[in-house]
């Protein structure tokens, strides 16, 4: 059985160490204490005892308010979950016989598509025996990453995928 990762860190009573290093609010470092006698001082501030690292000996314990100590860990997480931006892969369907208007609506999907950094599977369609004009569909994909090679780069190459013909752009590595 996994052993869960508990992220919640070890305050006050739950710290059992015999011995802890304190650092004060002001991150000055009053030295090595007994696991009570550093309770006891942060209790008289109206504090928390916090371990901020168990991974030296002794274990290094400060002394925080832990609700704002919390809050400003949540805050950061938070920021840092804004940042992140998960690529997906948005599809853009059309038939080898599309009109120039619906070939430039699809276009403009793309490129708003690869602009917002997700990749692109263009995909052609065919119905019944219109399979054998799989050329066309390969000139139409080629034109597509041709009008858009300003701004991504064909990940996967027009290939024939049961009856359809599908290619992905990927939005250009900034440098």
């Amino acid at each position: 059985m996994k052993k869960k990762y508990n992220r919640q860190p070890i305050i006050n009573e739950r710290i059992k160490y015999p011995k802890v290093r304190l650092i004060d609010v002001l991150g000055k470092q009053l030295g090595i204490y007994s696991s009570e006698e550093a309770l006891k001082i942060a209790l008289e501030k109206g504090l928390d005892l916090v371990v901020i690292s168990n991974k030296s000996e002794p274990p290094v314990c400060k002394i925080i308010n832990y609700g704002k100590y919390k809050f400003e860990q949540e805050k950061k997480a938070k920021e840092a979950k804004k940042k992140q931006h998960n690529t997906s892969v948005k599809e853009v369907k059309m038939r080898y016989k599309i009109e120039e208007h619906d070939y430039k609506v699809r276009l403009n999907q793309a490129l708003r598509f690869l602009q917002s950094g997700d990749k692109v599977k263009a995909t052609v369609i065919f119905r019944g025996r219109e399979i054998q004009h799989l050329h066309l569909a390969l000139e139409l994909l080629n034109k597509m990453s041709t009008d858009l090679q300003n701004i991504s780069e064909v990940q996967q190459i027009p290939s024939k995928d049961g009856k359809n013909v599908t290619m992905i752009l990927v939005p250009q590595k900034k440098s």
